[in-house]
């Protein structure tokens, strides 16, 4: 098809602001999904998504539409909305020429909008504003319609209004997208000759290995062609071409200006990212602008409650490396918990549902640790190291400083949470930079913190404090010079390792007395007395002593002069002042105390 005819959009919206069933409705005005084979959230295919209402794998979907006799191709991306996946957006919408910006009528703009309004306008897309869910007796059409023309700074008229539920207004809006968005040829680099595309997702299956989903910049792409990956440096054959219906089907080329996929075979992890550019093989065109690896900002460790499980893990992390290059792991040894593996991860969601998709596609009980972020430490000698596991953190006196990555936060919040919000800030180690007031009295506040405050569950505590009427958004900033010391907890004087971590300065003693408070209240009691101490910088901040257990030795007596009752205390004294003496006072940890002070879920 030529592609002046050839529309490429996507829909960028806050979490519940009813992208993916406005994306139903367009499947089914255009007549991509027969009735009897529609269902609701048609794009989110995996239950996780459907289950919690967030777009979590990126879905392509080829549509057609005829208007005035012309027939249009309509390429919708349906991207996820979470900025833990940000990059991946940043790449979707490079691929595209415009956006639909969906925002609820019942709620106005979010944080979330706002983040993805500008990944949208740094591309260069075009914008359909459009407001959802007018069906609603709670829907603020026009104030919300001046909202949003305020913030792009056009007319209330050129909002649109739809209904994702009742399909009011997506006549229209079908209309609008090819009127207003561009078509490909207005901005592609070439449009004959050599291949050369964009890779925006891929998925894998064991019998074909890896299909990337691209974006076709310049030339045409065929079966059978030689063809390389830029950023990789790995050369393979194309097995098949083909587009989305969203089902993947079969074609016999993809052209510029259209959305596809290629397979590969390619059956090995970390060869295949997003952004990457695919080109044919000893080719001359560059690749395209915008890659990046991403890095990961949260760790935590995985580990199988049981230890014969340890390969179906392995084998279970580097099938969902196949599908999503983003997550990174590596082996460890831990002396309680055994074997596992310490693992990156783009942020507190994305963990949440590599970890789910563990349990639920593979069927493992895991033991998840608390996540914690990567500091870059620099050491007196000048060497600088990064450390993403407080237990390998130095000596306080091998460290000239610490850096650590901060977030900009954008919060919006109901005026009436203002007070309760600036004294979270303040616990959380937050600068205010700006803030800006919306004609309904939400206040929307842009602020700075480092990372480690805002996983210190910041957003869960946001959203009671605002009733769940508060919404945030978060873009990692470089690092910054950290005040943060390591937490070690000792246990008969013996430091357990497992039980370490890095807290700020101004937290430190408030710290210490949680851990040695939830340790003393779920340690067994030994058969002497045991001191549970935290230790910061060769000094105890907080002790607590656990007494002995005492075995009744008099309990069998029935009578008699109170003298043989001290004489068989005095020799369990002695007894357990010589096992001390032989150095047998060492305290066995149970593995169920270990699993309580570790996992992520007991915070």
């Amino acid at each position: 098809m030529n592609s002046e005819h050839i529309r490429n959009f996507s829909i960028v919206a806050h979490v519940d602001h009813g992208k993916s069933t406005l994306a139903d409705r367009l499947l089914e005005r255009t007549g991509t999904i027969p009735e009897r084979l529609m269902r609701d959230q048609f794009l989110d295919r995996m239950e996780l998504e459907r289950e919690r209402g967030i777009t979590i794998k990126m879905q392509p979907v080829r549509m057609s539409y005829t208007l005035n006799l012309t027939p249009y191709i309509l390429n919708l991306i349906d991207t996820p909305g979470h900025i833990d996946f940000s990059y991946e957006v940043s790449r979707a919408l490079h691929a595209v020429e415009g956006v639909l910006l969906l925002v609820d009528s019942t709620q106005g703009i979010q944080a979330q909008t706002l983040t993805t309004l500008s990944a949208a306008q740094a591309q260069g897309c075009v914008i359909i504003p459009i407001v959802s869910k007018i069906d609603s007796p709670a829907a603020r059409v026009s104030e919300v319609s001046s909202e949003l023309a305020k913030l792009l700074n056009i007319s209330p008229d050129e909002v649109l209004a739809v209904s994702g539920k009742t399909g009011e207004g997506v006549d229209e809006l079908l209309k609008e997208i090819v009127k207003r968005v561009p078509p490909p040829s207005a901005g592609a680099r070439t449009t004959a000759g050599e291949a050369r595309g964009l890779i925006f997702d891929f998925s894998y299956s064991t019998h074909r290995g890896i299909a990337v989903y691209l974006r076709v910049f310049d030339g045409t792409f065929k079966k059978g062609q030689s063809l390389r990956f830029h950023a990789a440096g790995k050369d393979f054959i194309a097995l098949e071409t083909g587009i989305f219906t969203p089902e993947e089907k079969s074609a016999e080329s993809l052209s510029a200006g259209e959305i596809g996929y290629i397979v590969t075979g390619i059956k090995e992890a970390g060869v295949v990212a997003v952004g990457d550019t695919i080109g044919v093989v000893r080719g001359s065109l560059p690749a395209l602008e915008g890659y990046s690896r991403p890095r990961p900002v949260v760790w935590a460790s995985v580990y199988p409650e049981d230890q014969n499980d340890l390969p179906l893990l392995r084998k279970s992390l580097e099938r969902l490396r196949l599908s999503d290059s983003s997550l990174s792991f590596e082996e460890e040894s831990s002396g309680v918990l055994g074997r596992g593996f310490r693992c990156g991860f783009l942020g507190l969601l994305h963990l949440e549902i590599v970890t789910e998709r563990l349990k639920r596609e593979f069927n493992l009980s895991l033991i998840v640790t608390i996540p914690t972020i990567s500091y870059v430490v620099t050491k007196m000698n000048g060497s600088r190291e990064v450390i993403y596991t407080p237990a390998k953190f130095p000596e306080h006196g091998d460290i000239l400083k610490i850096e650590e990555p901060w977030a900009k936060v954008i919060i919006i919040t109901p005026k009436d949470y203002l007070n309760t919000l600036i004294q979270l800030l303040y616990e959380h180690e937050a600068n205010t930079l700006a803030t800006e007031t919306y004609h309904d009295g939400r206040i929307e506040m842009s602020v700075e913190m480092p990372l480690r405050e805002l996983m210190r569950g910041f957003f869960d505590k946001l959203k009671n404090i605002s009733s769940g009427y508060a919404s945030l958004s978060y873009e990692i900033l470089p690092e910054r010079q950290a005040d943060v010391v390591r937490l070690d907890i000792l246990v008969a004087e013996e430091p357990v390792p497992a039980f370490a971590r890095v807290v700020a300065s101004r937290r430190v003693t408030e710290e210490a007395e949680k851990m040695v408070e939830k340790l003393h209240s779920i340690l067994p009691k030994q058969l002497f007395n045991t001191k549970i101490q935290a230790k910061v910088e060769g000094r105890i901040v907080s002790s607590r002593t656990l007494s002995a257990m005492r075995k009744d030795v008099t309990g069998y007596l029935y009578g008699g002069d109170v003298s043989r009752k001290n004489k068989l205390l005095d020799k369990q004294k002695r007894g357990k002042k010589k096992m001390l003496e032989r150095g047998t006072g060492k305290v066995n940890i149970p593995e169920e105390v270990f699993m309580k002070m570790v996992q992520s879920s007991a915070e």
